[in-house]
């Protein structure tokens, strides 16, 4: 499997070249997939998509759904990304299916120029048409409108979860730019569901819904959702539905349980309560606010720790996890200990800086494996000018949970380890942890 996939990442000399036309071009020579695929709900969003995608499938399948779901990157192995719906629920694809398909998609493509995710996209399209299923969740890789994933020509229905300033040397510097790029998933005909945004960012996906003729579904507008004595309340025009809060942690995943309710009730209105009331509670995501409860990284933390683990990467991501740290505080009181690793492509000075105030102390960490890596005294030297106190800077999160193991704590702290997916991957790996 890693040689092919090795090869496949040279067949272009850019990781990302926004663009439509190699992925149709495959398709053709393929067959056409994308014509065979089962019904589509298409994802977009800076913050948000994967979590979005969670609640989705855990509802529909509670109702007894067939889900093909693609997602990305992965976290621990390529196979996350594609998931084939089935009877009593999806299951990862295996290795024999994924490597023959990828030597399929290589061998039609001839040496071609395309990218890593295209090729791979088409992949998974191909297994998506070959394999029986209800439905299709379809996540964007980057932007929308020239993403390879955009090849679709009629989903169901598009979701934009938030949108913030994240990629700008592809999408734009501005959340108008990113917005109008994520708004190139929407079709005419098909349910645009526009979760909760910054004003600029909401304006322009209502103004591009509306030119392409897709029906207007605005969080704020036409759905609403609210915590109330301990339950989840989602409302819209065909009443209130009272909820179990959200398996996945953080009031942000209320936001997101909202965007993924209000797509279903657009458009498979007969899904029985029963099954969104399921999916709330059975929803997994990884390193998206993952608590580690046991493995080896849990075992290095200074003793009876809360180890917390979240790809957070930008600015928009760092407020939402900096709230949800204030509210378990506010729950249960804990030092607040920070494990930052991030990317020079990421601006982690704006993800760091809703920490201050609320960090005790922090240990900076590159993230392995990545060129374009933060060194961590960098990392460190920004945390210290948002007021952020920096203990040290370590050669990676193992170590620094050593260094805040030998620390004295009045009590035993809460850690965060956030910064970047590829650092959760390191991260997840070396803890042991499994994901299917």
């Amino acid at each position: 499997m890693d040689a092919i996939l090795s090869r496949l990442l040279t067949l272009h000399p850019k990781k990302i070249d926004l663009s439509l036309g190699r992925t149709e071009r495959l398709l053709e020579a393929l067959g056409r997939p994308d014509l065979r695929l089962p019904p589509t709900i298409h994802v977009a969003g800076t913050n948000g998509k994967g979590s979005t995608i969670a609640f989705l499938r855990a509802m529909l399948e509670a109702a007894g759904q067939r889900v093909h779901v693609y997602t990305s990157p992965h976290l621990i192995r390529f196979n996350e990304r594609i998931r084939l719906g089935a009877e009593g629920g999806g299951k990862l694809v295996d290795d024999a299916r994924l490597n023959a398909i990828l030597e399929r998609c290589e061998e039609v493509n001839g040496g071609q120029p395309i990218t890593f995710f295209e090729v791979t996209t088409a992949a998974a399209f191909s297994l998506f048409a070959d394999n029986p299923a209800d439905w299709l969740l379809l996540e964007t890789g980057l932007g929308g409108r020239y993403d390879a994933t955009n090849v679709i020509k009629s989903p169901k229905a598009a979701i934009v979860t938030s949108v913030s300033l994240d990629h700008m040397e592809f999408l734009g510097d501005s959340v108008e730019k990113i917005a109008y790029e994520k708004a190139g998933i929407f079709k005419r005909g098909a349910p645009a569901i526009i979760g909760f945004q910054p004003e600029g960012a909401e304006r322009v996906l209502e103004r591009e819904a509306r030119r392409v003729g897709a029906p207007l579904c605005v969080a704020g507008q036409d759905f609403y959702v609210r915590e109330e004595n301990g339950r989840l309340v989602f409302e819209d025009e065909r009443g209130l539905l009272d909820l179990p809060l959200p398996r996945l942690p953080g009031r942000h995943q209320h936001q997101n349980a909202a965007n993924a309710i209000a797509a279903l009730r657009a458009v498979a209105p007969d899904l029985p309560t029963a099954a969104i009331e399921a999916g709330l509670t059975r929803a997994e995501w990884p390193a998206r606010l993952q608590r580690l409860v046991r493995g080896h990284i849990v075992d290095l933390a200074p003793a009876n720790a809360e180890v917390w683990l979240d790809g957070g990467h930008n600015d928009d991501g760092g407020r939402v996890l900096a709230e949800a740290m204030a509210e378990f505080h506010d729950r249960a009181p804990r030092p607040l200990a920070l494990i930052c690793g991030a990317q020079t492509t990421k601006d982690v000075r704006a993800l760091l800086r809703h920490f201050a105030g609320l960090a005790r102390e922090m240990v900076a960490v590159p993230v392995e494996g990545e060129h374009k890596s933060w060194p961590p005294e960098e990392v460190a030297a920004l945390a210290r000018a948002e007021g952020i106190p920096v203990a040290a800077h370590a050669n990676n999160a193992e170590e620094a949970l050593q260094i805040l193991a030998s620390h004295h704590f009045d009590q035993p702290p809460r850690v965060l380890i956030a910064g970047s997916l590829y650092l959760a991957a390191a991260v997840l790996s070396a803890n042991g942890s499994q994901i299917e």
